[in-house]
């Protein structure tokens, strides 16, 4: 009987020892994996223009998101990062450019000596999407030459307006002309094309981004009108790319009593899933640009994605 617990003993000793060493083994394997060098998109946000919860509002929801920051959701925008050339880009200047750029800054942090930024690309020039480029100029940041990638109204725009103006004179940005249609080889992995899209175009007119890099592609969309306005037939774009980030500021028709949505249209949540629901491209719809009175920015529902802040798309 002794004999019997010894064998099992030193049996036991020696499974653990050889887990021991396996254990070493499999932690220097994964310390000698290289990082991942393919590049990236990450969402910096998902709200509309005025972030959650909006100025001014009282409901109980957002009582409790001003007491519980966990519970509030910025801007929307989009970083697309290079790991292998630590370049980072971001679509759209939001009013939370601050918080957006030390998300940035700790996802991927920029090299020593490298520009704050290597661009930034401009939809349109709705208070959600530019203001925040106000933080580039000298009572903040004081930067040098970041490159704004710009339509041609949303160039005269800045150019002819203040405080834009002045970022300009100062040389806080850099303005760099985009044209429809037209790719933008951002470097040799990654390029951008504007799209124009129907809006409210009041001083500058909307574009939506399509994203490539060596493997796969995004639609970045956060605004338009409504499908049925735009030339491009919304399917045909869904089929080119891998993932559409779309607009979905409004749920459904009645979430905005007394609010007339003519005045601000866009087209419904559940417009997108009709006109989708029976195609296989829904699977790659994650919507954005969430309005404070859209209930799935507080909660999900089946069959409807919303993308989340901080979530990463290879590219």
């Amino acid at each position: 009987m002794y004999t019997d617990k010894t064998e099992r003993s030193s049996s036991i000793c020696v499974y653990l020892r050889h887990l021991r060493i396996s254990l070493l083994l499999l932690l220097a394997a994964c310390a000698s994996v290289p990082l991942p060098t393919s590049p990236y998109a990450v969402v910096l946000g998902i709200a509309q223009d005025g972030g959650y919860p909006q100025a001014g509002c009282n409901r109980p929801d957002c009582v409790a998101a001003w007491h519980d920051p966990k519970l509030r959701q910025r801007v929307v925008s989009l970083a697309i990062v290079d790991p292998q050339s630590r370049q980072r880009w971001i679509i759209d200047a939001t009013p939370d450019f601050p918080s957006q750029l030390r998300t940035l800054e700790e996802a991927a942090p920029r090299a020593d000596a490298a520009p704050l930024l290597d661009g930034i690309l401009l939809t349109h020039a709705h208070i959600g999407h530019y203001l925040g480029l106000a933080q580039l100029g000298r009572e903040v940041i004081g930067a040098h030459s970041v490159r704004v990638y710009a339509m041609p109204r949303m160039r005269e725009f800045l150019g002819h307006n203040a405080p834009w103006d002045q970022l300009i004179r100062l040389h806080n940005i850099e303005l760099a002309p985009i044209e429809d249609g037209m790719a933008v080889s951002l470097n040799e992995r990654i390029s951008v094309t504007p799209m124009l899209v129907p809006h409210r175009d009041e001083y500058s007119e909307t574009v939506a981004f399509l994203i490539r890099g060596p493997s796969r592609s995004i639609l970045w969309l956060p605004d338009i009108d409504k499908w049925e306005k735009w030339s491009t037939p919304l399917e045909s774009v869904l089929a080119r790319v891998d993932v559409a980030y779309l607009d979905g500021t409004f749920y459904d028709a009645g979430e905005l009593p007394g609010r007339d949505l003519r005045e601000i249209p866009h087209p419904l949540m559940t417009e997108t899933l009709s006109r989708l629901a029976a195609s296989p491209l829904l699977a790659k719809v994650r919507f954005i640009h969430l309005n404070q009175s859209n209930p799935l920015l507080r909660g999900g529902r089946a069959g409807v994605i919303v993308a989340k802040d901080g979530e990463r798309f290879g590219l």
